[in-house]
């Protein structure tokens, strides 16, 4: 039976101000994406959300971003390479603090919005960022956009490393994420993102805008968590998994 683990990406409510309903995805995916303060969340967001994540039995991950809280880490920023791995270890290294303080520990890395974006299609910009992860902590797990240039350097690095593809998100023929500000880039309708989903799982394969299919390893499923309907979407997927005979599991360290 083919396996896949569901991500999400969580704990970027900021004080008084929430975003998203963890709770609610808790219960459906198997890993998450948490915060480190930069683009999102705070210090006690991050230990109530890691708290939460550990009683769900949810795989953990440090989620670095772009220093942008009004931004929300989507807008391009152009930092040295050498202040790129500053800014993942000292993001990382916050999180595997927080997560040993609440009794549980960082399993992967995974990087957010225009840093995850710039780094899929600039290569040297994704070895600093993973450069920077590894130093930190060798064993970490690597999540990168499968087809992108984060994977190209992961492969280089010979780091430990899970393939991802996003369920509310369109692709461009390079396998690249359609720029949200364009049409039809976020998938909203919950009918149509689970069963796309277990086509692509199925194939073996992106499937583009056009139509084209990018064959990869896919280990792993982004589910958002700070749209209207993403946990609508997040059900429908796990459930179309389920029922397509796919096993909806964390993946391995």
């Amino acid at each position: 039976m083919p396996s896949v683990d569901l991500n999400a990406d969580m704990g970027e409510s900021y004080g008084p101000w929430n975003m998203g309903d963890d709770e609610s995805l808790l219960k459906i995916i198997t890993s998450a994406n948490i915060a480190c303060g930069f683009h999102a969340g705070d210090p006690d967001v991050m230990a109530k959300t890691m708290t939460l994540a550990a009683e769900s039995g949810v795989g953990i991950g440090a989620h670095p971003g772009f220093p942008d809280l009004q931004g929300f880490g989507r807008r391009n920023m152009k930092v040295p390479h050498a202040s790129l791995r500053n800014l993942v270890r000292y993001q990382l290294g916050a999180a595997i603090g927080m997560a040993k303080a609440v009794g549980t520990e960082v399993r992967h890395l995974k990087l957010h919005g225009a840093l995850a974006n710039m780094c899929s299609v600039d290569i040297d910009m994704a070895r600093a960022c993973y450069q920077g992860a590894l130093d930190v902590d060798p064993d970490i797990i690597i999540m990168v956009l499968a087809v992108t240039k984060q994977e190209e350097a992961v492969r280089e690095l010979g780091c430990k490393w899970v393939g991802e593809i996003f369920a509310d998100r369109a692709y461009n023929d390079d396998g690249t994420l359609v720029d949200r500000g364009l049409p039809g880039a976020v998938i909203h309708d919950p009918e149509i993102a689970g069963p796309r989903i277990l086509n692509m799982v199925r194939e073996g394969a992106i499937i583009t805008e056009s139509g084209q299919r990018l064959e990869t390893s896919i280990d792993t499923i982004c589910l958002h968590g700070d749209g209207p309907t993403a946990v609508q979407i997040a059900r429908s997927v796990r459930t179309s998994l389920i029922d397509g005979g796919v096993d909806v599991t964390k993946f391995m360290r």
